[in-house]
Formats: C-alpha cells, sequence, structure tokens
C-alpha cells in the first residue's frame, strides 16, 4: 500500500539518480515522437515519470535535513546538480511546450476540470521559463537567471560574513541580569587572557534576540542593534544590480515590470489589487499602532526613557506582556507533554474532519524516535504521516511540513498520500518527558495544517493535487488556519493535562495564552506591511541604492511604525526577497492570513466543532487542493468573499 523509507546504500544513490533522469529523459523524447498525443497517452506519461523521479529523490532530501552526516551531505551535493541539470532542460524544452498547446487545443472540449488545470498551469511555467521566445532572448534570460542566482548567494554570504564577524563580550553581571539562564549558558565562557568568566553575545539569531530582549543596558542594546542593522553595507551596490536584472527579465518576457511577473503564479489578480490590499489593512492598523507604542513609551518612562528607539521595544515589549499578562512559560509546559498534545490533536482531527491517526509501530523511520501513522477515513486508509518532532544534533533547527508522495489516480493505479512533519522539540528520555512551550503546541497545529493539506486531498492529477499547483500567495492559509484552534479553551481542554497528575489547565491560564496572543498585533501587522509594501512598490519600478532608501522611508511614513535610527540599513540584509522567493510577493503572509482568519471566523459564528462547516473545508479547501484557483475554492466554502475585517476582530485590532 505504501512505499517504505529506506536508504540502503546512500552512497549508490547519485549513480543511481543520474540513470532514472537519463531514463526519464529517453522516454519523453519517445513520447514526443508520438505523431498521435492525447492528454492520456502524453501528460499522464509525464506525470508518472515525475512521480517517480519525486519518490526517489524526497529521501534523499530529507535525510540531509534530519539525519545530517557527511556521507548525506556528499550525497546530496552530487545529486543536486543532476536534478538542475535535468529541470533546466525540462522548463526549457520548446518541443514538450508545443505538445502541451496543441493537445489543450485538440481536446479542450473533453478535458476534465483537473486536466485543464495541469495543461494551464504547465503552458504558463514554461512561458515563464522562456519557451516561445527567440534564441537571443533564451540566451539572454538564461544569462540573468545565472547571474541572480550569484548575486543572490552573494547577498546571503555578505550578511553571514557580517554577522559571523560580531561578537559582543560582557562582563559586568549588571548588563546581563535579566537574562534566563539557559541563554546565559550559551553565551558564557572564560577568557584565557585573563581568566576571568564573561559572556559573549553575536549577531545569530538566538544570541541577538536574547540580549534584546532581556539585556539590560541600553548602550550594550544600541551596540548590538546597530551591528545588526548595518551588516553587508556592499548589499547596497547588488540590490541595484538585482533589481535591473529582475526588470530586464520581466521585459523579455513580456510584462512591464518583475511584480507583474511574479503576479503570475500567485492568487492576486494584478499589481493594484496587492496595494488595495496592503493599504486597507494600513488603515485599520494604523490608530491601534500608534495606540500601542504610545502605551510602551509611557511604560519605558518609568526607566527613564524620554525617547523610545527602536533597540528598546523588544526589551521594554517583553516587560510590559509580563506586566498584563504574567505569562511564565515554565507554569505552562509540563501540561503540553508532547505525546499527550499529538494525542489530543488527533482527537480533536477526528471531531472536526472524522479521520483517524493509527500508528504503525513496525513501519521503517529514519530514527527511534519517528513515530509513523496512517490516517483512516471511513474505515479506510487514505494516507501516511510521519512525525519527526525532537531536536538532534543531527538535525536541522526549525518545523517543516515535507511531502513525498502525492494523491494521484492516473493510469488505472491509483498512489496515496504520504508526508513528513519535523520539528524540533525537547527531547525526552526514559526519564525525562518532553514538555512543549505553548509556542511549540501552535507550530505543530501550522506543520499538521500544511500536511492535511496535502493528504486529504481527492484530485486524481498529481500535478495538482494536494500542494501541488497551490498559488503561492494562499499555501499558508490551511496552516494558519489550523493555528487559531491552539488558541480555543475547548481544545487546549483535551491534552493540556499536567503530565504527572492529569490536572487540566485551569480557565485563569488558558484565559492567559488567549488575551497574550494579541499582545501587540498592531505593531506586529504594520512592521509585516511595511515589508511588504516596500518589496512589492520596489519591484514596480528601477531603483538606485539612494531611491530605495527612498522608497522604504516613505512607506514607514504612510505605515506609521516606529521610525528606526538613520544608520539602520534594513534593505541590506533583506533576504527574503533578495536571496529567498519572496520577491515582490512578500504580502503572500497577510493574504493567506487573511483568508485563514475569515475561514476561522466563521467557526467562531457556527461553532468551533460545526460539522456542516469543517466538512465544507475538508471537501473544499483540503481536498480539491491545487486543482483550482483559490479565490474560486473560497468562495464555493465560505459561500461569499473574504473579508479583511475578520482578520482584524480576531487580532483584536478593531472590535
Amino acid at each position: 500500500m505504501f512505499v517504505e523509507f529506506e536508504l540502503t546504500n546512500l552512497e549508490d544513490k547519485p549513480e543511481q539518480l543520474n540513470k532514472i533522469l537519463q531514463d526519464s529523459k529517453n522516454k519523453i523524447e519517445q513520447l514526443l515522437k508520438n505523431k498521435d498525443k492525447n492528454y492520456k497517452n502524453f501528460v499522464w506519461p509525464l506525470e508518472k515519470i515525475s512521480l517517480d523521479i519525486e519518490e526517489f529523490f524526497t529521501p534523499i532530501s530529507h535525510i540531509n535535513s534530519v539525519k545530517n552526516s557527511k556521507t548525506t551531505q556528499e550525497v546530496y551535493t552530487k545529486c543536486l546538480p543532476l536534478i538542475s541539470s535535468y529541470s533546466s532542460w525540462l522548463e526549457s524544452n520548446e518541443e514538450l511546450y508545443e505538445a502541451y498547446k496543441t493537445i489543450y487545443q485538440k481536446e479542450q472540449n473533453s478535458l476534465t476540470s483537473q486536466q485543464k488545470k495541469v495543461i494551464e498551469n504547465e503552458l504558463r511555467d514554461f512561458r515563464l521559463g522562456g519557451c516561445g521566445l527567440d534564441t537571443k532572448a533564451k540566451q539572454q534570460l538564461e544569462q540573468i537567471n545565472l547571474k541572480l542566482s550569484q548575486l543572490a548567494q552573494q547577498f546571503s554570504q555578505n550578511i553571514l560574513d557580517d554577522t559571523n564577524s560580531f561578537s559582543m563580550i560582557i562582563e559586568d553581571f549588571e548588563d546581563i541580569k535579566e537574562i534566563p539562564q539557559s541563554d546565559l549558558q550559551v553565551a558564557k565562557f572564560v577568557d584565557k587572557k585573563d581568566n576571568k568568566t564573561k559572556y559573549k553575545f553575536t549577531l545569530h539569531m538566538p544570541s541577538y534576540i536574547s540580549y534584546m530582549t532581556y539585556g539590560s543596558s541600553r548602550e550594550k542594546r544600541e551596540q548590538l542593534y546597530k551591528a545588526y542593522t548595518t551588516r553587508a553595507s556592499q548589499n547596497g551596490k547588488l540590490i541595484e544590480e538585482i533589481l535591473s536584472l529582475r526588470y530586464k527579465k520581466a521585459q523579455i518576457l513580456g510584462f512591464d515590470n518583475y511584480a507583474q511577473l511574479s503576479l503570475q503564479t500567485k492568487m492576486a489578480q494584478n499589481e493594484q489589487s496587492v496595494l488595495d490590499f496592503l493599504y486597507e489593512l494600513s488603515k485599520y492598523t494604523k490608530e491601534k499602532t500608534k495606540q500601542e507604542l504610545d502605551e510602551l513609551r509611557e511604560f519605558a518612562k518609568k526607566d527613564g526613557i524620554d525617547q523610545l528607539q527602536s533597540y528598546d521595544i523588544a526589551y521594554y515589549s517583553k516587560k510590559l506582556e509580563k506586566e498584563k499578562y504574567s505569562i511564565d512559560e515554565e507554569y505552562y509546559r509540563p501540561y503540553f507533554e508532547q505525546n499527550s498534545v499529538i494525542d489530543g490533536l488527533f482527537e480533536f482531527l477526528y471531531k472536526i474532519f472524522d479521520i483517524k491517526f493509527v500508528l504503525e509501530p513496525d513501519a521503517k523511520k529514519w530514527d527511534e524516535k519517528v513515530k509513523v501513522y496512517q490516517i483512516i477515513q471511513n474505515n479506510k486508509t487514505i494516507a501516511r504521516i510521519y512525525l519527526d518532532l525532537e531536536a538532534r544534533d543531527d538535525k536541522s533547527a526549525g518545523a517543516w511540513m515535507n511531502n513525498w508522495h502525492t494523491h494521484s489516480n492516473i493510469l488505472d493505479k491509483e498512489i496515496l498520500p504520504t508526508a513528513f512533519i519535523v520539528a524540533s522539540f525537547p527531547v525526552s528520555t526514559n526519564t525525562t518527558a518532553s514538555l512543549l512551550r505553548h509556542d511549540d503546541v501552535v507550530t505543530l497545529f501550522h506543520e499538521v495544517g500544511h500536511a492535511l493539506h496535502h493528504l486529504l486531498s481527492k484530485v486524481d492529477e498529481p500535478f495538482v493535487s494536494g500542494i501541488n499547483g497551490v498559488s503561492w500567495d494562499t499555501v499558508e492559509f490551511p496552516s494558519q488556519f489550523l493555528e487559531y484552534f491552539a488558541y480555543e479553551k475547548d481544545i487546549l481542554k483535551i491534552f493540556a493535562k499536567h503530565y504527572k497528575d492529569g490536572t487540566i489547565l485551569d480557565d485563569e491560564a488558558i484565559n492567559k495564552l488567549i488575551k497574550a496572543k494579541n499582545f501587540q498585533s498592531a505593531l506586529l501587522t504594520t512592521r509585516q506591511l511595511e515589508f511588504a509594501l516596500f518589496d512589492f512598490k520596489l519591484h514596480q519600478d528601477l531603483y538606485n541604492e539612494e531611491q530605495t532608501q527612498k522608497l522604504l522611508d516613505k512607506v514607514r511614513d504612510e505605515v506609521g511604525g516606529l521610525k528606526p535610527p538613520s544608520y539602520n540599513k534594513f534593505q541590506n540584509q533583506f533576504s527574503h526577497i533578495f536571496a529567498g522567493g519572496y520577491s515582490a510577493g512578500y504580502y503572500s503572509y497577510k493574504w493567506a492570513e487573511v483568508l485563514s482568519a475569515d475561514a476561522f471566523y466563521l467557526f467562531l459564528q457556527d461553532g468551533i466543532l460545526n460539522k456542516t462547516l469543517s466538512t465544507r473545508y475538508k471537501d473544499i479547501i483540503l481536498g480539491k487542493g491545487g486543482s483550482c484557483d483559490m479565490n474560486e475554492l473560497y468562495l464555493q466554502f465560505a459561500k461569499r468573499e473574504p473579508d479583511i475585517k475578520s482578520l482584524l476582530k480576531i487580532d483584536e485590532i478593531i472590535s
């Protein structure tokens, strides 16, 4: 029923992959020779080829993240160029492009809606890859893509170099007296020069956040903040070059600017709809942001701070939050034992979606701590999920969902979906339980939301099944949606039980969690709007280094957050858009959040465990995956357009 996870003879995988890819090329070239191509004899075999490659390569990529070693690194490094070369050959293949066009023209009236979506997506991606251009334009595009890849790498490397080159050494205990002991232990060292105990703080995120949040010395906070926000000054010129190349790329492909190009794979219809959306949010957020800043300023005055600065925000926000809500993570953790949380989450999912999770103790896995479950619906196995939730030295930090198999039913064979969920929760031993923070609980709900989007698909065509084919600005919708339930009192009481005596977390403690959730929600939203507006406007035109700074200053004036010091060069470290996949797409975070909040708001109105609503959500949003545009799916589910005010109400920005 399921392919088992097995990576014997890992060293042989690059050679095996090379053979699979070459065989795939040969099969595709044979398919192209067929003079009577149709969907079933051409597209289905192509999809099957893709599924076979994914089935083979995904475990290789996965093992390098969860059981990292010199061997996995070497194997993965050898495999990457093989995959990259194959993908490039595929994406720019004019014969494939023409074949898809011919089939679409010939069979348009007889294709299913899923099949139409497959071909429409493929044709779009071929065009964005340069198919249909003349030889000179294709060569230009290839050169631009290569140069952009190199610049992105250099952008990241410059940040990393400056991050690694700075450290702040502290000797006076008064400057670190508020920092948690666990963070102090990491920072502590004995200086061999004078044999004194000292503390080192760096620009790496855990260390940086620790001092900015708990560091008692304002002078030291500014020193650290200034070092952090002035990193990679040389990236200013790289930004000029990146923007210029993206602009040229967009024009080669027939677009006015890069923002237009970016929107081709997103739900947002046009540039104006993105800007209208962001400014609409800003209109509602501005006043609440001012109130939150004023409250923080008044609070900081108790320490004699007459003018609140950016390097004061995290420090005084944490103090204010503690005063208002008395949240103590250590108090909550005994109530969130890992196994209890998992069992409670599964119980909740059964109540809302009628799906059961059945442990497979004998399933093959990469670590003894991994748990494998079959998902059962109506007494039938429909999917499999792997949970790898505890931190390990050989495992990448963070949390993510990775899909392995995609649900499909082509060529007379049904494939059931599988997925991995990975996290870095506290380690359990024979004598110690894995006790989670509530943030960890929210993270688990988030990643399970992603997994359900993939695993509950009922789509037959693999290219648009599960998360495949889902627009970039809506892929976070199901994960953010499920997060909300981790703050619901009735849901929390299913699993928030003390791991020693089974006592359920009391209402007062739960209410504190719920209230603290929206602490400074307007400030956080304003920060996201600043990033999103800057990113999107930056890709609507050409900007040099000086103009880029002026644009950022203008956006900051518009959205109304706290003005940072003039030395802050945030743009030089904005890796999401200059070295990641979010260029002209950073707005996606809030776009998806509106969908998730609006969907959850329906549950608040009609009942958290409303079966009619949850079944509709499961069948339409989760079940149809990428087979239909999300704006159409959402209308089918909610029976109305999403309302931006739902997010603002849930975040308590408006009443």
